[in-house]
Parts: C-alpha cells; structure tokens; sequence
C-alpha cells in the first residue's frame, strides 16, 4: 500500500499526561479512493478522552488528540466513494476502520475486531503508519464504511454524544431486548446514563433511575424516569428486590454492585457499561440462587449505529448538553471530574478556528 500524501489542519492536543491541552497543527491523509473528508462542526466529550489524555489506560502516545463524537460536512470523497458525497451530514464515533474479515467483522460486530478495532484515537494508521488523532480538530479522513449518516431533523450539536453515549447504551438493550412491559433499572445518572433512560422509554419500559443524590430526582423524571430511586436509602432500595427485568450500569466509580443484582428478577440481567478502575466483588449467592446473569457491553458496530442514529431521529432523541469552545475544554476536564455537566459537553470546533 502506497503511503498517501497529507495536508495540515488545527487541532487541540496534549503532549504528556500532566500538559493541558493546546492548539497544534496536525497531518491527515488526503482522501484515498474510499476515503471520505469530514469538516468537523461538533464534538462531544467522553470521559474516555479524559482517560485517554491524562494515559489513565497506559497506551497513550503523544502528542494525543481525543475525540470521537464527531459530527460534521463532507468536503471531499475518493473517487471509488459510492455511500456519501460533498455536502452530507455525516458522524465518526469510537471507531474508523477493522480487519473487516473475522467473523465478528462480518457478522457487523466491527467493535470485536479479532484484528484488532482501529480506534478513532489511540490506534495505529494503516496508511500512515502513525497513532490516529481525534476529533478535537477541524478535520478528519475516514473510510467510508466508518461514516455514518446523520438524522437531518435532530440538533447537530445535541446529536454528537450519541455517536459513543448513544450507542453504548443502546446497544445492550437492544442485544436483551429491552421492550414494552418490562421493567428497567438504570444506574447513574450522568453521560451514559441519562442517554440510557431515554431509551428505555422510548423502547417502552417502566424506567428506574438510581442516583446517590437526592438532587437529580427531579431531573431523572425530566428526563423521561418513571420512578427515581435514591440508591443510599436502604428503604427506598428494598421496595424493589427481586422485580427488574433488566438493569444498565453506567457508574464509573466503585460501588456494591451486590445490591443491585438483588434487584433483578429470575433470569434477569444487569449489563456493565461503566468501568470502574478497580474490579468489583461479586457474590455468588445473588446470582445462583434466581438464575440472573452480569453482563458487560462495549459499543456497537457500524450497522447497529446506525440503526440507533436512525431510531432517534424517529423519536426524536438527542443528548442533553452543554456547548463550549475550544480552549475551555481543560476546564470542562476538571468539571467532568466532578460531575458538573448536564449532561455532555460538546465542542463548537467552529472556535477553533
């Protein structure tokens, strides 16, 4: 394979775990045959890029640009293009390319690459050979089976977590079929988990919100919660046991996972989507003795991606977010630490400019 010639364009992106992040000047690719060339409008925040930044996940290289809830303009496409053209609303989330031959690849589960998923940072370039750089830029070059189409009646801004928030949970429920009549639980309510209480609406269940602070009831009902639990209530928890058909965990942070197994119904199943950084003890006796299950889910692949981009522009659903600029992203860092965002930050890339 023939390396491709690059162009510059302006990027905010870190030189080591303890730098902020600054402007800089990157390389892409020119657009190869089947490559499409994406002016970035908007991008989300994920704590994955925090992670990724400060190399909390120890494969960082340097200098790093994070990013993958990327929405934006296509401004150019390779000649062998056939899917998109100048001018198409278009996403990138989590991944930009796979082996695209294992069997998970064919079966349209790119995320399980047994070659190993191309992340949209964090990998290796196939045709340059260097780390891939993020979406905190103006722009990218991806191949055209990791672009999606966008809905054209929702806000683009709104729309670009759930190119990694979006996904994340829409995807397990999906694979358990989550559905009308069930009862659903979900824990936490941040990025993850306010996206998880939205779909759990619109797939129909009776939707649970756990929180630890008293503060969020009411906004866990905004959102679309039929019932808030606040989870520190041993009362409040009790009144529960043994009656969900399915619950999503979206806490990063250490916390008894026990107590919400004891939740679940016979055959019921709790699915991990955050990622605490310690492991979590897990008893036995929850488990066998109603036959539930704990699961973990990572994204989706590209065809189930787009099918929930698609589901939410029939239902209308978008992320609840904040907009910032570029240069207040290291102070939106220290805020997301604390979990004072409702409930994504979103960059407009235009203030990069």
């Amino acid at each position: 394979m023939s390396k491709p010639t690059c162009y510059s364009t302006k990027a905010f992106s870190t030189t080591s775990p303890s730098t902020p992040l600054g402007a800089a000047v990157i390389e892409r690719r020119n657009p190869t045959s089947t490559d499409v060339q994406i002016e970035i409008l908007y991008c989300g925040v994920c704590h994955s890029d925090l992670h990724f930044a400060r190399d909390e996940w120890h494969f960082t290289q340097y200098p790093a640009v994070p990013g993958h809830e990327i929405v934006g303009k296509v401004t150019a496409v390779g000649d062998g293009v056939k899917k998109f053209k100048v001018g198409d609303t278009v996403g990138v989330g989590c991944l930009v390319d796979s082996c695209r031959t294992c069997a998970n690849c064919r079966a349209g589960e790119e995320q399980f690459c047994d070659g190993g998923m191309v992340m949209t940072y964090g990998s290796t370039d196939k045709y340059l050979g260097t780390p891939t750089l993020g979406g905190y830029s103006q722009s990218i070059v991806v191949t055209e089976d990791f672009v999606l189409r966008m809905p054209a009646n929702l806000d683009l801004a709104a729309s670009a977590p759930l190119l990694c928030a979006g996904i994340t949970t829409y995807s397990p429920m999906k694979h358990w079929k989550v559905a009308a009549g069930q009862k659903v639980g979900i824990v936490g309510l941040g990025g993850l988990g306010h996206m998880g209480v939205k779909f759990a609406k619109a797939f129909g269940a009776h939707v649970v919100l756990f929180t630890t602070s008293p503060g969020k009831v009411a906004d866990g009902k905004r959102l679309g919660a039929d019932e808030v639990v606040v989870s520190t209530d041993e009362a409040q928890m009790t009144a529960h046991a043994g009656s969900f058909d399915f619950i999503l965990d979206a806490v990063s942070a250490t916390h008894d996972i026990n107590a919400y197994l004891n939740l679940l119904k016979r055959d019921g199943n709790l699915v991990l989507v955050g990622a605490p950084e310690k492991p979590l003890p897990v008893a036995a006796f929850p488990l066998i003795f109603r036959r539930r299950s704990l699961s973990g889910s990572l994204i989706g692949g590209l065809p189930e991606t787009q099918e929930m981009l698609d589901f939410c522009g029939k239902h209308n659903i978008t992320s609840d977010i904040e907009m910032i600029k570029m240069d207040q992203i290291n102070t939106a860092y220290e805020r997301m630490l604390k979990s004072d965002v409702k409930y994504r930050f979103v960059i407009d890339m235009k203030s990069l400019a």
